[in-house]
C-alpha cells in the first residue's frame, strides 16, 4: 500500500494540499509513498520553533536535554524493526541499514553521554580559564557560551535518511536549539517513520522538532541571524542555498557537507605480501561496495606506489568479483541497489565521463545480474573499478564524484607525489594511509592534513579495533575543507558549540562569578562554622571556602618524605646542588608533600558526604619552599555538577600558601559528594 507522508508543523501532522511527488522502491520500482509540502506556512513553523521550541529548550539544563537526548535514541532502539522493514526498499542490505538506524541510535546515545560528562548541570557554558585585565584583578574577563533563540533548519541526503538526521539532530538539542527536519525525497519515508517514533516518546518540548518532507517553499526568506544552516547534499545544491539573499544579510550560519573526491593512499612500504597491502584492498573493496557506495566519504580515488599498480589492480578485480548485487532481502546478496533510477541514470552518466580517461579494470555501468530482483526492475549496477595511468594528465577523476560503487586506482611515484594526488581533490571528508612505518605517516599528515576533514592511519596494529576508511564517529568532527563545503558536525561537544553563541563577559570577578555559576579568583569567599567537607551537595555554595591553620615543614619532613617515596632528587637532599639550579635557593621541600601536607590541613576525617577525592587538575608549582617553611590552605568551592540522584561532583579551587602570603601551588580538587 502506498503511504502518504505527512508533515509535522506547529506540533501537528500536516498533509500537502496538493503537489505530492511519488517516491518509488529503489528494489523492485513499486511505488512505495507519496511526498509533498504544498500548504505549509513556513513562517508559521519558524515562529513556532521560536516562540515555544527554544524557550522551552533552553529552560532545560544541559543534563536535562541529554537525557532528553538518551530517550529518543531508546526509543528508536526499541522501535528499529519499524524502520528496517521501510529500509529495504531505499535498496540498502541489512548491514547497510544497521548503520542507518542503529548507527544513527548510537550517535544519540554518544553524544547524550558526552553531555552529561562534559557538560555541566546549568545553562552556560564557560569556554577557557578567566581573563586577567585590570592590575588588582578587579576587572576580569571571561568567555561563555549561550544557546542561539533560533532554529536550525537541517536538510539532509538521501543515503542515509535516519543517521543523516540523528547526527545532526543531537548536538542541535543539547545546545538547547529547536529543529526543522528537511531530509531527501528519496527516502523521506524512513525518516518520516524515525520522525513520528520520537515524537511518540513524548519526551520532546513542544516546537522542538518539526519536519517538512517536501519542498521548503519561503523558509529561507523568513530566517534570522540567530538561525542555522546546515545541508549535506552536492555542491550545487549548497552554492544555491548559500547564495540565497537571507543568509548573506542576516549573517545565518551555513554548516555545508557537500562533494567530496575522498582518497586513500598505499604507503611506500606496503607491498603486496603485507598486511597493509590486503587491508587496502579489503577496505576499498567494502568502501565501494556499503550503501552500494553512496556514502560521502567513500573512496572514489584509490593512490598505489607505481610498483604494486598491476598487483592492486588484480586483487581488487578478485576481491570485487565475489561481490553479489541483488534485493537486499534475499540471502546472500551483499550489495543492493541505489537509491532511485535517477541516481543509476547519474551514476552511468558519470562513469562514462570517466571513462573518457581512464580504463574500466572492472564491472559493467550497463549491466548486472542482480540475484533476486526482476530484470531492469530495480536500480542496481555493477561495482566499477577504473585505472589511470597518468594521474596528472587525467583531470575528471579529481574532478566528478559518481555517488556509487565506482572508484579509480592510480600510480603514484613517491609519498610526496601520493600527498600532492591526495590534495588535487581540492578538499575532502575523509583520507585514508595503509602504512606501517610512522616516518610514514607523520610526513603524509603533514602534507596533508591541510586539505582533509579526517584522516586515518591503517596498518595491522589498529586494524582489528579501526572502524575503517569512511565511518563517521561521534565523537570527532565530520566535514572537510574546499570542496567538501567547510563545515564540520559531530565532534562530540564541538558540535555542540557550533549551534551556541560565544561571547566575551567584562567585570568584576564578583559579577561574573554570579553569572556563569563558578567562583572566579578575586570574588568573595563565604566561611562557615560547619567544615564544608560536614555539608551535603545541595548544602554547598559556590564560594563555600575553609581556611586551614599554617604548619611548618621541615629539613626533617624532608628528609623522611624522600626515604619513605623514595623521590631522593638532589634538590631536595643535596643543598650545593640545589642552590646551583636556576630555580631554587637551596634544598626545597617536595611538591608532592607540600600537596599532601595540605590535604592533611584541610581534610576532615570523619566519615561524611564526602564520599571519594576523584582528581586534580590544574596543578601548578608556584614557588619553592624551603625547610622551616610554612603552608596554609585556603578551600573554595569552584563548581558542582550533579551526576546522578545519589552524588555530584564538587570541584574546590585549592591555594596553598606560604608564611609570607606568597602562593605556593594551586590546583582544582575533584571530590563526590553525597546528594
Amino acid at each position: 500500500m502506498t503511504r502518504t507522508l505527512l508533515n509535522y508543523a506547529s506540533d501537528q501532522w500536516v498533509a500537502a494540499t496538493g503537489g505530492t511527488a511519488q517516491l518509488r522502491s529503489a528494489v523492485t520500482g513499486q511505488v512505495v509513498a507519496e511526498t509533498g509540502s504544498q500548504g505549509l506556512n513556513f513562517a508559521a513553523m519558524l515562529g513556532h520553533a521560536r516562540r515555544v521550541g527554544g524557550p522551552a529548550l533552553r529552560a532545560m539544563t544541559f543534563h536535562a536535554r541529554a537525557r532528553m537526548i538518551k530517550s529518543l535514541a531508546e526509543a528508536v532502539m526499541a522501535r528499529k524493526d519499524e524502520l528496517y522493514a521501510l529500509s529495504w526498499a531505499t535498496g540498502g542490505t541489512r548491514a547497510d541499514n544497521w548503520i542507518d538506524i542503529e548507527g544513527g541510535a548510537g550517535t544519540l546515545f554518544a553524544i547524550a553521554s558526552k553531555g552529561r560528562r562534559e557538560l555541566p548541570d546549568d545553562v552556560i557554558l564557560i569556554d577557557g580559564d578567566m581573563e586577567p585585565i585590570g592590575k588588582r584583578g578587579t576587572f576580569v574577563g571571561q568567555h561563555v557560551y549561550t544557546s542561539r533563540h533560533g532554529v536550525a533548519v537541517q536538510i539532509n541526503a538521501f543515503n542515509f535518511p535516519v543517521w543523516g538526521m540523528l547526527e545532526k539532530l543531537g548536538p542541535s538539542l543539547l545546545a538547547g536549539m529547536p529543529v526543522i527536519v528537511k531530509p531527501a525525497s528519496q527516502t523521506a519515508y524512513v525518516t518520516e517513520a524515525a520522525v513520528r517514533i520520537m515524537v511518540e516518546a513524548d519526551v520532546l518540548p513542544a516546537g522542538a522538532l518539526q519536519l517538512i518532507v517536501g519542498g521548503v517553499g519561503d523558509l529561507f526568506d523568513h530566517l534570522t541571524g540567530q538561525d542555522l544552516v546546515s545541508f549535506t547534499g552536492s555542491a550545487d545544491t549548497a552554492q544555491k542555498l548559500q547564495s540565497h539573499p537571507v543568509i548573506a544579510r542576516e549573517a545565518v550560519r551555513f554548516i555545508a557537507e557537500r562533494d567530496s573526491l575522498n582518497a586513500t593512499v598505499l604507503g611506500p612500504d606496503a607491498a603486496p605480501g603485507t598486511p597493509e597491502f590486503d587491508l587496502f584492498v579489503k577496505e576499498v573493496v567494502r568502501e565501494m561496495t556499503t550503501k552500494a557506495g553512496q556514502k560521502c566519504t567513500a573512496i572514489r580515488r584509490a593512490f598505489v606506489p607505481a610498483a604494486c599498480l598491476e598487483a592492486a589492480e588484480a586483487a581488487l578485480a578478485e576481491a570485487l568479483g565475489k561481490v553479489v548485487v541483488g534485493d537486499p532481502q534475499v540471502e546472500g546478496v551483499t550489495m543492493g541497489a541505489l537509491a532511485s533510477m535517477g541516481q543509476l541514470a547519474d551514476v552511468r552518466a558519470k562513469a562514462k565521463e570517466l571513462a573518457t580517461e581512464a580504463r574500466l579494470a572492472f564491472g559493467d555501468p550497463d549491466h548486472v545480474d542482480a540475484k533476486g530482483a526482476e530484470p531492469g526492475a530495480g536500480a542496481f549496477i555493477s561495482p566499477l573499478l577504473f585505472r589511470a595511468d597518468d594521474p596528472w594528465s587525467a583531470r575528471l577523476v579529481h574532478d566528478i564524484e559518481p555517488f556509487g560503487p565506482v572508484s579509480t586506482l592510480m600510480p603514484y611515484r613517491d609519498l610526496d607525489d601520493a600527498i600532492a594526488l591526495a590534495n588535487r581533490g581540492q578538499g575532502s571528508l575523509a583520507l585514508s594511509l595503509f602504512t606501517h612505518d610512522p616516518a610514514t605517516a607523520r610526513a603524509f599528515v603533514l602534507g596533508a592534513a591541510a586539505y582533509h576533514g579526517r584522516i586515518v592511519v591503517i596498518d595491522r596494529d589498529s586494524a582489528r579495533e579501526s572502524t575503517g576508511h569512511g565511518s563517521p564517529l561521534p565523537n570527532l568532527i565530520h566535514g572537510g575543507p574546499g570542496r567538501a563545503g567547510g563545515g564540520e558536525e559531530m565532534g562530540g561537544i564541538r558540535g555542540v558549540k557550533h549551534h551556541m553563541q560565544r561571547s566575551a563577559l567584562q567585570g568584576s570577578p564578583r559579577q561574573l562569578s554570579a553569572v556563569i555559576g563558578r567562583w572566579l579568583p578575586g570574588a568573595p569567599r563565604q566561611e562557615g562554622a560547619v567544615h564544608p567537607f560536614r555539608r551535603r551537595f545541595d548544602e554547598l555554595a559556590i564560594g563555600d571556602t575553609i581556611r586551614t591553620a599554617p604548619r611548618t615543614v621541615t629539613l626533617a619532613d624532608i628528609e623522611h618524605f624522600a626515604a619513605f617515596t623514595g623521590d631522593t632528587f638532589y634538590a631536595h637532599m643535596d643543598d650545593a646542588a640545589a642552590a646551583a639550579n636556576p630555580f631554587f635557593p637551596g634544598r626545597v621541600a617536595h611538591g608532592y608533600l607540600i600537596l599532601s601536607f595540605a590535604a592533611g590541613l584541610f581534610v576532615d576525617p570523619a566519615p561524611g558526604p564526602v564520599l571519594a577525592n576523584t582528581g586534580l587538575d590544574s596543578l601548578r608549582f608556584v614557588k619553592p619552599l624551603s625547610p622551616g617553611g610554612t603552608i596554609a590552605v585556603a578551600l573554595t568551592v569552584k563548581a558542582k555538577t550533579k551526576r546522578n540522584d545519589d552524588y555530584g561532583e564538587v570541584r574546590w579551587a585549592a591555594t596553598v600558601s606560604n608564611g609570607e602570603g606568597e602562593t605556593v601551588a594551586t590546583y582544582d580538587l575533584l571530590t563526590m559528594v553525597a546528594i
